[in-house]
């Protein structure tokens, strides 16, 4: 049952929130010479036509991205964010596409580094080969993210990212998602490890956070973009991301970035923002 499309919703406030903490992520596994690996467990295609039946369909990329496109008083986090999309736009002042994570990642990769994107839905898993068959260094596979992370982890650089963001349609995924982790850390402690989720209903991700305090894995951090108070009604109030071992910059950068962003996305009034570590070091 594979219904999740993510180009209904590509370049909304989420994914402007996961692509910035992924990509300060890959810039500090850049400033060493040695190569890493990056695993995509749930890749989407990779590239979305923001002009395209879906992404019109619900227009969220105009509440998200286009709304940092036009922005001369950038951060300078966010505006090396906005200068990976503007490539995907050839450089262009009109804003048309937008990359998903497994772009962002292949925008920043060096020859000494490889990635493994992995997505199962059928119609989008020949769509994600497709754009990046001229890779090198690149694979996809049609296949459950998840087991990925058993097969392919540690890797031998011995040095990554694992990116983990399932659509949740599932009540299953939160749970998958910390047993996933667990998994991961297990073989490979010194990972890096950056989870996307969607605050729905807030019960869901507290229990989540338990669970992953219950695996008494240290240096957790939980980074939240909300657009809307918590609320029990139908739709996604929020969002964020939890990142194991991040690098010891990315709190403070995103300290700087979220209140910018929040008054950029938000110009409602209504959004908020948080960093916390869910356990320290």
């Amino acid at each position: 049952m594979l219904s999740y499309r993510h180009s209904f919703h590509a370049g909304n406030h989420a994914d402007v929130l996961k692509h910035i903490v992924q990509m300060l992520i890959i810039e500090n596994l850049t400033q060493k010479e040695k190569g890493f690996y990056y695993l995509d467990t749930h890749s989407g295609v990779g590239r979305y036509r923001l002009f395209s039946d879906e992404a019109e369909k619900t227009a969220e990329y105009k509440e998200g991205i286009a709304r940092l496109w036009e922005q001369t008083d950038l951060p300078a986090e966010v505006q090396r964010y906005i200068n990976l999309i503007k490539k995907v736009n050839y450089g262009g002042k009109e804003l048309r596409y937008y990359a998903g994570s497994p772009l962002i990642a292949a925008l920043m990769l060096r020859e000494q580094d490889r990635a493994l994107l992995t997505e199962l839905h059928p119609a989008d898993f020949p769509l994600l080969r497709n754009n990046f068959k001229e890779y090198q260094n690149i694979n996809t596979k049609r296949d459950n993210g998840f087991q990925q992370i058993k097969a392919t982890l540690p890797p031998k650089e011995r040095r990554g990212l694992v990116l983990i963001d399932p659509p949740y349609e599932l009540k299953e995924d939160y749970d998958l998602v910390v047993q996933a982790i667990a998994e991961g850390y297990k073989r490979f402690a010194t990972g890096i490890y950056a989870i996307w989720y969607p605050v729905v209903l807030r019960q869901q991700i507290k229990r989540m956070v338990r669970n992953l305090q219950d695996t008494n894995i240290r240096k957790i951090l939980q980074i939240e973009l909300a657009v809307r108070p918590d609320s029990d009604q139908r739709g996604m109030t929020a969002s964020g991301m939890i990142v194991i071992n991040p690098p010891w910059q990315l709190e403070s950068q995103m300290k700087s970035v979220l209140p910018y962003l929040v008054k950029t996305l938000v110009p409602e009034g209504t959004g908020s923002w948080s960093v916390n570590w869910i356990t320290p070091e």
